[in-house]
């Protein structure tokens, strides 16, 4: 079974390795680029889709998601959880006005629009998601249900 996606345009199939993945993958970052795209033009929009680095881990407690927007307000930025157990990240990187009297001598940060998307496991509970904005960090706690232990009965031997 192969971990690494396709770059014929196919999903990447599911792995031992990722808990979550599924034979639908919200998330395949060569799908974004085509073998065509990987030329010195990659437009500025899948530029800023890349730049959208998001970290997850898993604690006892939550899921903490961590996605590094510097220069980005949190209005520019929007959480939402979709049905399906979908965690969507999306927002814009603007442009700087540009004055006709500057000299660019290199521009390597990125603008444009960015979404990320996550299949959350089912131990999510995502009535309570929280979101919070520090220093060009967003910080996204999703909360887990607590595992029941099951209930053991202990059986007398007769005889």
């Amino acid at each position: 079974m192969s971990i690494v996606p396709s770059l014929f345009g196919g999903r990447r199939s599911s792995s031992i390795f990722d808990p979550f993945s599924t034979p639908l993958d919200i998330w395949d970052p060569f799908r974004v680029f085509p073998i065509s795209s990987y030329s010195s033009d990659v437009s500025r929009e899948a530029s800023a889709l890349v730049n959208a680095r998001v970290d997850w881990k898993e604690t006892p407690e939550a899921h903490v998601f961590k996605a590094n927007l510097p220069g980005i307000k949190k209005e520019e930025v929007k959480v939402e959880v979709e049905d399906g157990r979908v965690l969507q990240i999306t927002g814009e990187r603007n442009v700087e006005k540009e004055d006709k009297n500057d000299t660019w001598h290199r521009v390597e940060r990125s603008s444009g629009k960015f979404t990320r998307r996550f299949r959350l496991p089912e131990n999510a509970k995502m009535e309570e998601v929280k979101a919070a904005m520090e220093n060009g960090v967003l910080t996204i706690t999703v909360p887990k249900e607590e595992v029941k232990k099951p209930d053991v009965k202990s059986i007398q031997i007769s005889g």
